[in-house]
């Protein structure tokens, strides 16, 4: 299982260095996910279902049409984590 360190606010900025397409909205790593159409937006939510299913990672996430909307938090430690940052990376790469 990966790590599970909770980051300190003052680490945030430069953990953000690694996911610049993300940002923190309401103590949560949070990111917003366009696509074509809505068969690319679930195509990518099940991805992201396969690789979270292996972590034991529980994102918050929606999806309306093209649009999927990822909150990341590691809710045992009360925060943000290497964990979040770490799926937010794996997360990345279904978008390359």
């Amino acid at each position: 299982m990966a790590e599970r360190s909770l980051l300190f606010p003052s680490e945030l900025p430069a953990a953000l260095q690694s996911i610049p397409d993300w940002s923190v909205i309401n103590g949560k790593l949070h990111r917003e996910f366009r696509f074509n159409d809505f068969s690319e937006a679930f195509a990518f939510m099940t991805r992201v279902a396969l690789v979270a299913k292996k972590m034991n990672h529980h994102p918050e996430w929606s999806n309306v049409y093209n649009r999927v909307t990822i909150s990341l938090t590691t809710h045992d430690l009360g925060g943000i984590s290497t964990f979040d940052l770490e799926f937010a990376r794996k997360i990345e790469k279904f978008r390359d």
